[in-house]
């Protein structure tokens, strides 16, 4: 029998835990960087614990309970929590800051965008996956895709910038039907008035987009936050320096990608070779 595959534990659970871990840190005097050099890790985990936005490994229970003199308590907690859906916490904050945001920024080195994908991209894109998603996951993704695309719809939508490497639009991703409507739902989105795409040309001999996609988001409170999303996790950007960095990037990017026109000329050239 495979073993039991350790699900994500929910959201009530994760804060309870944050606040035993608060608790316990604050009983022996410590600051929040204090216990992160104990444990190995940084201040911005430790935080994110504490909060309930993220999910307490078992390995940093063990040393929590060590350091803070509990026996055992957290790393109990760690084991038998119970388990929720397969989105991160921190992937679930991004989401919710996601509707509401009244700016948008979205750099994007693979496939489109998700919120400018079709139906049929979506589906197609979750197929690829390895190992494969069974297609009653493959529903549930595709439905939680289609609902984030309503940003584009809100009444009082947010100012939505992207940039697109090229090498994402080069790909057929579904075969060339759904391909081809693709590049048209592209088209079709650009005319939307609070939406910009531009496409990062191949061949660019320097380009700050190296390492990886990424989005960064300005809340109604004017808080600027950024998100990116590796092979096996994902990652919410706060610290103020490190936002900065990704806007100086995206800054950049959007000097060096054609501008809109020229992308619905390109747009067209592709679907010209279908």
């Amino acid at each position: 029998m495979p073993p039991k595959k350790r699900t994500r534990p929910n959201a009530t659970t994760m804060k309870m835990v944050g606040m035993q871990v608060a608790t316990a840190r604050s009983a022996k005097d410590l600051t929040q960087k204090q216990l992160a050099k104990l444990i190995g890790q940084d201040t911005e985990t430790v935080a994110s614990i504490e909060q309930g936005r993220r999910a307490l490994m078992p390995n940093v229970a063990e040393l929590m309970d060590l350091h803070l003199g509990l026996p055992g308590l957290l790393s109990v907690a760690a084991h038998e929590m119970p388990g929720r859906d397969a989105s991160p916490p921190w992937s679930e904050e991004y989401m919710d800051l996601e509707q509401r945001a009244i700016t948008l920024n979205w750099y994007e080195s693979m496939v489109i965008p998700g919120i400018l994908q079709t139906e049929s991209q979506m589906r197609a894109l979750f197929r690829c996956r390895v190992p494969a998603f069974p297609p009653d996951e493959i529903e549930t993704l595709t439905v939680r895709r289609l609902a984030r695309v309503q940003i584009l719809h809100r009444q009082y939508p947010p100012n939505l910038t992207f940039v697109i490497s090229e090498a994402a639009l080069r790909d057929r991703i579904g075969g060339d039907a759904i391909y081809g409507e693709q590049l048209r739902h592209l088209l079709v989105c650009m005319e939307i008035p609070h939406v910009a795409v531009q496409v990062l040309p191949l061949g660019q001999t320097y380009h700050p987009g190296l390492s990886g996609s990424f989005t960064m988001l300005e809340t109604p409170e004017h808080e600027h936050v950024g998100y990116f999303e590796g092979q096996r996790g994902s990652k919410l950007v706060t610290d103020p320096d490190d936002v900065s960095i990704l806007a100086q990037r995206y800054a950049m990017l959007r000097t060096q990608a054609l501008n809109p026109q020229d992308t619905k000329g390109l747009l067209n050239c592709l679907l010209g070779e279908l």
